[in-house]
């Protein structure tokens, strides 16, 4: 059985390969030869991931999954959301969508946020989606320097410590990518 993940990382599919049932392979759009970006015109996190995932399926008949992620911001209304990657300015930088953040932010004294991670997968030509969420704070200033994007900031509640101290394993343990994963798992696992 072959599923295709909607990511040209390497590293994502490393990642999640093991954990696959024996009987599947699982395929980048590298591995299938697609090079250019998917498009993510959605307003929401399920949008964009059932937009890759279902372009992904049409495109190569073949079931697949497409994730989207976000940081939402309880003072911010939810922001950056699903604007996440490109908070900062067309750049995508790191950098400058935290400081676009901590400046947003620094009036407010809510700093309560979380990160949350939309898994679509196309199973048999059926879509099925999977959530995961990771509940914390914004820091006043990055600590740390693991991680990416805006782990320096994120500290996760029941922790002292920043998202961008954490060791890989541990931040997989517990993060939102990895409990949306969890729940598509248990799904292929059974199905």
């Amino acid at each position: 059985m072959q599923l295709i993940m909607a990511s040209q990382n390497p590293n994502k599919i490393a990642e999640i390969a093991p954990f696959l049932p024996e009987a599947m392979t699982l395929q980048s759009l590298l591995d299938v030869g697609y090079t250019t970006e998917l498009e993510e015109t959605g307003t929401t996190l399920e949008q964009n991931a059932s937009q890759k995932a279902w372009f992904v399926y049409r495109k190569f008949g073949t079931s697949c999954f497409a994730d989207d992620t976000g940081l939402e911001v309880t003072a911010l209304n939810g922001a950056p959301g699903v604007y996440s990657a490109r908070y900062g300015g067309p750049e995508r930088t790191a950098q400058k969508n935290i400081d676009r953040l901590l400046r947003e932010l620094a009036p407010h004294t809510d700093r309560s946020a979380q990160f949350r991670t939309v898994i679509s997968l196309i199973w048999n030509g059926v879509e099925h989606q999977f959530e995961g969420v990771v509940k914390g704070v914004i820091l006043h200033e990055p600590v740390g320097i693991g991680g990416f994007g805006y782990d320096p900031i994120f500290q996760p509640d029941g922790d002292i410590r920043s998202f961008a101290q954490f060791s890989k394993a541990e931040k997989n343990a517990i993060s939102h990518r990895g409990r949306a994963l969890a729940k598509l798992l248990a799904f292929l696992k059974n199905h």
